[in-house]
């Protein structure tokens, strides 16, 4: 049997599916502000986030030093989608305002969702979010550096976690730290496009490894921020 051809093609964007997130971090005035993304990867208690080097949410990352990654599930595409176009960044930079984006001060406001506290950051929780996971930045790596084109204009930021919170359904029964993944449906961004997760297809071999043998040294430093907090 032959096997496909693979057509050479040149898309604008590469985004193959990915969870959506969105990113809480305190303005200079004290307001909040909302952003979705999702251009993320977790390894551990690490994650790293690609943004825009010149967004309001890296400038408040930056200038904080932290932030929550609130993970939105399938049933909150319509608070995520009215976030669409619009910046927290006053005036609105050139390349936004090409694409359409307008300045919006109240973005929980305009998403229809409840900022709450977060207990080791000033950053606010979502309430509506499954997920919510409080971190402090790490480290910032320029992204495209070598291209006079691009260079200044996309970093990837690490962050660490140090609290995690979900909702109770979403726990695996008969667990204390489990996530069900039956349970959890996460929004995923394909393309511009939102979509919900479908089901299992098969079991996993990796499954058969126990996740407690990957829980690393972060998850102790987390427990030292929550001892400072209490």
């Amino acid at each position: 049997m032959n096997s496909p051809v693979h057509t050479p093609i040149e898309p604008g964007i590469l985004y193959f599916g990915t969870p959506v997130v969105l990113i809480s971090t305190r303005n200079e005035d004290g307001t909040a502000n909302l952003a979705p993304m999702s251009s993320v990867f977790w390894l551990g208690w690490r994650a790293m986030l690609g943004l825009g080097a010149r967004s309001k949410t890296t400038q408040n990352m930056l200038r904080t030093g932290e932030c929550v990654l609130n993970l939105p599930s399938d049933a909150l595409a319509d608070a995520v989608d009215r976030l669409a176009l619009t910046t927290g960044s006053d005036p609105v930079p050139p390349n936004k305002q090409k694409r359409g984006y307008r300045y919006e001060p109240d973005k929980f406001g305009r998403a229809g969702l409840t900022p709450i506290a977060a207990e080791t950051v000033e950053a606010p929780r979502v309430a509506e979010c499954p997920v919510v996971m409080e971190a402090v930045v790490e480290g910032v790596h320029p992204i495209a550096e070598d291209d006079e084109a691009q260079r200044g204009g996309i970093v990837a930021i690490e962050v660490r976690v140090q609290r995690v919170g979900v909702h109770d359904d979403v726990r695996m029964a008969g667990t204390d730290n489990r996530i069900d993944p039956d349970a959890w449906r996460p929004l995923i961004m394909s393309f511009q496009e939102l979509y919900g997760l479908g089901p299992k297809l098969r079991p996993s071999t990796l499954a058969s490894i126990p996740e407690r043998l990957y829980r690393g040294p972060d998850i102790e430093r987390s427990r030292e921020v929550g001892a400072r907090v209490s």
